[in-house]
C-alpha cells in the first residue's frame, strides 16, 4: 500500500543540543559564556526520501545542526528572543522545511528555576 503525501510528511526533532554562548544583559553574562539548550522540531515532505531511500532526497539535519552550532558559538546575544528567532530563520532557510519550532532554554536564569525558555515557530507559505 503506497504512502500518500500526507503520510510522508516527516517530523524531525533535534533534542537537547547543549551549547555555550554569550547571552544576557548583565555584565557577567556579557563577559562569560553560559549554557543553553536548543530543541528544534521541523516538518518536511519526505515522500522522495521514502521512495528513493537516498540521502540526496532527504532533508540533511546534520547540515542544519552544524549551522545552528556555528551561529550560537560565534555569536553574542542580549535576549533569548533574538537568539531563538535567528536560529528559527536558519532552519527556515532550507526550502524543504514547511514548518519549524525552535525552543532555547537558558538553565539557571532564574533563582529557584531549572531554566527559562523561549519558543518561536514559523510556517512556509506555499502559495
Amino acid at each position: 500500500m503506497p504512502l500518500s503525501d500526507a503520510d510522508a510528511l516527516a517530523t524531525i526533532r533535534i533534542k537537547n543540543l547543549r551549547l555555550r554562548t554569550y547571552i544576557g544583559i548583565k555584565e557577567d553574562e556579557i563577559q562569560n559564556q553560559q549554557d543553553i539548550v536548543i530543541n528544534v522540531v521541523l516538518k518536511y515532505p519526505a515522500d522522495r526520501a521514502v521512495a528513493f531511500n537516498q540521502i540526496d532526497e532527504a532533508l540533511n539535519y546534520r547540515t542544519i545542526t552544524k549551522k545552528l552550532i556555528q551561529h550560537v558559538e560565534q555569536g553574542r546575544f542580549a535576549l533569548l528572543e533574538r537568539l531563538t528567532r535567528e536560529l528559527l530563520d536558519l532552519v527556515m532557510e532550507h526550502q524543504q522545511v514547511l514548518w519549524a519550532q525552535v525552543e532555547v532554554d537558558k538553565p539557571h536564569a532564574l533563582r529557584f528555576s531549572d531554566s527559562v525558555s523561549i519558543t518561536l515557530s514559523a510556517k512556509r507559505d506555499l502559495e
